[in-house]
């Protein structure tokens, strides 16, 4: 059974995101009413220690891990030699950095990593392929930078998620090397918007809408396909990409999103996990005070350090089952 910390958030994203909600807004309209409500429900935490980065012109900000915590104010952290890059979600029309510094901080926190925290380019002034641009461009940064591509794993949640799977498609037909794996929360993978929970998931969602997704999608893509296989990692070749953990809520739209997408990377041979919670909703691990989303961030820390430390040492790198059911 769900927590009655995860029941009365759902019940708040049903009362104040989902039913208010006017997808044909301005998105300037929207992206500022978005950064209000996160300013209120994730207000930077003391013990987040962060600094204004430029990577390769993307601009974005550090989040520094928890050994920075000794580090006196106003001195120059050094950073960790495991860096996670994460993509914000926001359907590629809302969110920034400042929406997602906490839950990133707390990921941090759990693999003893620091972050590069992305503020890629947002639609429908800037379509696809701009934010897939933004996000190798960062990444070869970090390359330039000194990161090993076995340092670096990749993270992101909703359209960050499906971001996260363009980059490493991105990178593998340009014969990059590929990072040690990715995490993704609740990945938008299919901007055709075929999987079935989009209906059968319709009511349960306390926060998504079928309407606001279809709205994003062409606010994204406008003359491109939605089954283009980098925007649309669904309908890609996964041949070759790194390991990947999959979390998912049960009770969210995109749900099949992630069921294909993880039956169709162990179909190519990929290492892939993919956790369903109960009763959860879309990118519940942004909720700090629920239980759910502890004990989730708890697993993406371990995946991650598992991950890299397994490039390091070829070490076993399997977290979970390929498909379970998560504990509550």
């Amino acid at each position: 059974m769900a927590s009655w910390q995860s029941r009365l958030t759902a019940l708040f994203l049903r009362l104040a995101v989902k039913r208010p909600l006017d997808p044909y807004a301005d998105p300037a309209v929207m992206r500022a009413r978005v950064n209000r409500m996160a300013g209120r429900l994730n207000a930077k935490a003391p013990w987040i220690r962060t600094s204004p980065v430029s990577a390769n012109g993307v601009p974005g900000e550090w989040i520094y891990g928890p050994s920075i915590d000794a580090v006196p104010d106003g001195a120059t952290p050094q950073r960790s030699r495991k860096i996670v890059l994460y993509l914000h979600g926001g359907g590629y029309v809302v969110c920034s950095p400042a929406t997602h510094r906490l839950m990133v901080a707390r990921m941090c926190r759990e693999a003893g990593f620091d972050a590069l925290l992305i503020d890629y380019r947002l639609a429908p002034e800037h379509p696809f392929p701009a934010a897939v641009e933004d996000a190798e461009a960062a990444y070869r940064w970090l390359l330039a930078s000194g990161y090993a591509a076995s340092d670096i794993v990749v993270a992101g949640d909703s359209a960050g998620g499906g971001l996260t799977l363009s980059l490493l498609l991105t990178l593998r037909e340009a014969g990059m090397p590929l990072p040690a794996g990715a995490a993704l929360l609740s990945p938008w993978t299919d901007l055709a918007l075929t999987g079935l929970t989009m209906l059968t998931k319709a009511k349960a969602d306390p926060m998504l809408r079928l309407d606001s997704a279809a709205l994003a999608t062409r606010h994204y893509l406008q003359a491109t396909s939605p089954t283009h296989p980098i925007a649309s990692p669904l309908h890609a070749c996964l041949d070759g990409l790194p390991p990947l953990l999959v979390q998912v809520g049960g009770e969210e739209i995109l749900l099949d999103d992630s069921r294909r997408l993880v039956a169709k990377a162990l179909d190519a041979g990929v290492d892939a996990s993919l956790e369903i919670w109960p009763g959860m909703m879309h990118v519940f691990q942004a909720f700090p005070k629920m239980p759910e989303s502890r004990h989730a961030i708890t697993r993406l820390g371990r995946f991650l350090k598992m991950r890299a430390d397994a490039a390091d040492n070829s070490a076993p790198t399997s977290l979970a089952a390929p498909v379970s059911e998560a504990a509550e």
